[in-house]
């Protein structure tokens, strides 16, 4: 740093000198006045004196007069002098101005931009400088690109007065090259390996892909939760008296990367010896223990030692007892490694709801959220219930954020739920297109309205036209009709699809309904009218046609149907779930009036299981039976399988049952072709394994093992036609709806149908 600016700096940071006129002491003051202030204006500075005009001048005044103008913090000297006129003695504070940062300017940096620069900077432009905020902003630059791998970045800055009062600042960056960390070491480790450990942990070795996923890049808040994590894993591990020192960085003599040492004494394992109950004990000991997971003789676990706490403390919450304790003492045995527990139960006061609040919600209805949540004024308070309606509340997709938080009420044995939720927007409009590999490229339109009016109603007006479907439809759904628990809605829709044989034309509606048994359990029924029309039949379709019409029908045709279900749904977030399962039962009925008569029943499970994190393992399987009623089924009514939405890797709607038609054109060329006939039994499922890579975008990794079959064979036989595919994909909740580009490669590919190399599925926007 150059003499001149160090001494420069060195003035500003001078302490406070004044002069006191102390040969004027005891004079009369006719006038006051202030001198040098260019900034400030003189009533600010006046109006924290005390000395005024008529005064008697003392020292000791002055002397606070100049303390109270330096506590402004606008001046970096400050004086009293006094001079003589005509009319008398004027006392006069004659200031000078700190110096103003007028402009903040940055050289050298390639890495790191100006605006991320800025953003640590404790100077601002148009402040009063400060040499603190200056050596702080250093600092915080320098962690800056340490946080990026750049620790041996230098930063220096340059003062120039621009005049007496302004100042420029220049921070020039040396950025080096940059710095990661090569090794990672633990010390005093014996029952866990150090990949295990270095598993464990967030701060990462550089490897190839560094410069991709950020592994080795030191960052000291991290590395020192790292710590907490490795002491975490130990005590769930039976080794309760771990100790992990703190955890040191050095930079190799090359200084071309950095050295990380853990060091750990891990004790004994123990495990759990007997477990007991005292206190105010609302259920017999032995019930208690049957809530709780720990048992005696297993390796002594703390997180769930405190899962066991909190499943206790429920159960007493759960009778109305909301303040309950359940600590837990235990006691280590040494020589035989165990450890004791008791848990010692203390109860509380028993406590009912006074009153539910609601807020943040201008535009959903009271009421809305009312008729979610499980705690009821005036009974006794529950701990599930109010996990419940938090939970409730966020599967109603209306809400960014809820929360349920409990106050005083007027007694002690009341209280008061204050439920504050953040509103999303849950209307759309949207025009746009997509494309998936079943029906090509779609433009699409749509109005929709998942909380219509504020009252949860859920409307929507839809089209999609795409080069092989369009759909157009319109519909109104109330979850709570007339303040029931009764669902009831409907829609009109009309729809054309071209498939590979035919082509298909529906106009039909609905009106539908349902009733929740139970937060888990759900019913849903509907009937539905529809009139059908199948035409521009291929030629071999047409030769089966003129030969079996009822089996290979044309023209017009009605369906008068009814269906039903019933769903259990345990999962944690319905539209996003990590864990919990899917479980339904369906069937559907067609023969009340209309022409065509089957009846279909298809149950469908789904399994969600966190593996470690955020990687999510999801298991499904649906088997499905068409059957007849008074006649054959409608071709169109039966199982097609593959393609996205079943079995990837193979081509949509081709796993069914199949014929070939030999076909002379008019030039007396013949060709085979091959018709789909659809199955009357299906079996699919698939294993999937689901990872976030940009969490906050909504994007997600996955990778699956699809498998399936639709036939017509007997049930002995349907494994023998079963077809099986692997592959991996990306997700995205974009926001013209959800993006599949999945991969799919057939494991036992149909000579002439499958690529045995695999196909691209892809899917963009919402698929009506």
């Amino acid at each position: 740093m150059p003499i001149i600016q160090i001494l420069f700096i060195a003035a500003l940071t001078l302490p406070f000198v004044w002069a006191s006129p102390a040969a004027a002491e005891g004079e009369k003051i006719v006038e006051v006045q202030v001198k040098g202030n260019r900034r400030i204006e003189s009533a600010a500075i006046l109006n924290v004196i005390r000395l005024k005009a008529g005064d008697i001048l003392y020292a000791d005044k002055t002397d606070d007069d100049l303390r109270a103008i330096h506590k402004l913090g606008h001046f970096q000297d400050v004086q009293a002098v006094t001079e003589q006129s005509d009319k008398g003695m004027v006392l006069y504070y004659t200031v000078l101005e700190k110096p103003v940062v007028r402009t903040i300017t940055f050289a050298g940096n390639k890495e790191l931009t100006v605006d991320k620069l800025k953003e640590v900077l404790e100077l601002r432009q148009n402040s009063i400088f400060s040499t603190k905020d200056l050596d702080k902003s250093i600092v915080k630059i320098k962690k800056l690109y340490g946080d990026e791998g750049y620790y041996l970045a230098e930063v220096t800055p340059e003062i120039e007065k621009r005049t007496p009062t302004d100042l420029d600042i220049k921070l020039t960056v040396v950025e080096g090259k940059k710095i990661l960390i090569r090794s990672i070491r633990f010390d005093g480790n014996r029952a866990f390996s150090d990949r295990k450990l270095k598993g464990l942990i967030e701060t990462k070795e550089k490897w190839f892909l560094s410069w991709l996923t950020g592994a080795g890049t030191y960052k000291e808040e991290v590395l020192k939760n790292d710590a907490a994590l490795i002491t975490d894993h130990y005590l769930n591990n039976g080794y309760i008296n771990i100790k992990v020192g703190e955890p040191t960085v050095k930079l190799t003599d090359a200084k071309d990367a950095l050295e990380v040492y853990v060091p750990l004494t891990e004790g004994d394992q123990y495990r759990i010896g007997e477990i007991g109950f005292k206190g105010e004990l609302l259920e017999p000991a032995a019930d208690l223990r049957k809530k709780i997971k720990s048992e005696p003789g297993e390796i002594f676990n703390r997180s769930l030692l405190r899962t066991d706490i909190f499943t206790l403390t429920d159960s007493y919450a759960d009778k109305g007892y909301a303040f309950a304790n359940a600590n837990p003492i235990t006691k280590a045995d040494p020589d035989k490694k165990i450890v004791d527990l008791t848990f010692d139960m203390e109860k509380g006061e028993l406590v009912s709801i006074e009153r539910i609040s609601i807020a943040g919600n201008p535009k959903t209805r009271d009421k809305v959220i009312r008729r979610e949540i499980r705690v009821t004024e005036g009974e006794l308070y529950s701990a599930t219930g109010m996990k419940r309606s938090k939970q409730n509340l966020m599967n109603l997709g209306f809400f960014e954020d809820v929360t349920i938080a409990t106050a005083q009420g007027s007694t002690s044995n009341l209280l008061n739920v204050n439920v504050s939720v953040k509103e999303k927007p849950t209307g759309t409009f949207s025009i746009g297109g997509g494309y998936s590999s079943l029906d090509g490229f779609i433009g699409q339109g749509s109005v929709q309205q998942a909380n219509f009016l504020g009252l949860g109603l859920k409307a929507n007006a839809s089209a999609s036209i795409g080069g092989s479907s369009q759909t157009y439809s319109i519909g109104l759904t109330d979850p709570y009709f007339l303040d029931t628990r009764w669902t009831l809605g409907g829609d009109i829709y009309r729809s054309e699809r071209d498939y590979s044989d035919y082509s298909r034309r529906l106009l039909g509606g609905d009106i539908k309904g349902g009733y929740p048994i139970s937060d888990e359990i759900g019913t849903f029924f509907m009937y539905k009218y529809e009139i059908k029309d199948i035409y521009h039949l291929s030629e071999s379709y047409k030769n089966l046609n003129s030969i079996d019409p009822v089996n290979y029908p044309s023209g017009t045709t009605t369906t008068s149907s009814v269906f039903g279900s019933i769903t259990r749904n345990t999962t944690d977030y319905r539209l996003d779930p990590s864990t919990g399962m899917i479980n339904s039962f369906s069937a559907e009925y067609a023969g009340l009036g209309g022409d065509n008569k089957f009846y279909r029943i298809a149950t469908d499970h789904t399994w969600f299981n966190p593996l470690y994190k955020k990687l999510i393992f999801s298991s499904k399987i649906t088997l499905g039976y068409v059957g007849e009623v008074s006649g054959p089924v409608p071709i169109d009514e039966k199982f097609y399988l593959g393609g996205i939405y079943s079995l990837r890797g193979y081509k949509a709607r081709t796993v069914s049952p199949l014929t070939s038609q030999t076909v002379r054109d008019v030039n007396a060329n013949t060709s085979t072709n091959t018709i789909y006939l659809g199955g009357d039994k299906e079996l699919f499922g698939n294993a999937e394994l689901s990872l976030p890579l940009i969490q906050e975008a909504g994007v997600k990794g996955v990778i699956f093992f699809d498998y399936g079959t639709s036939t017509s064979s007997s049930y002995a036989k349907m494994f023998d036609s079963m077809l099986m595919s692997y592959g991996g994909g990306i997700r995205w909740a974009s926001p013209i709806g959800p993006l599949r580009l999945e991969y799919g490669v057939p494991v036992n590919p149909r000579k002439d149908i499958d690529s045995a190399s695999g196909r691209f599925e892809f899917s963009i926007g919402s698929m009506f």
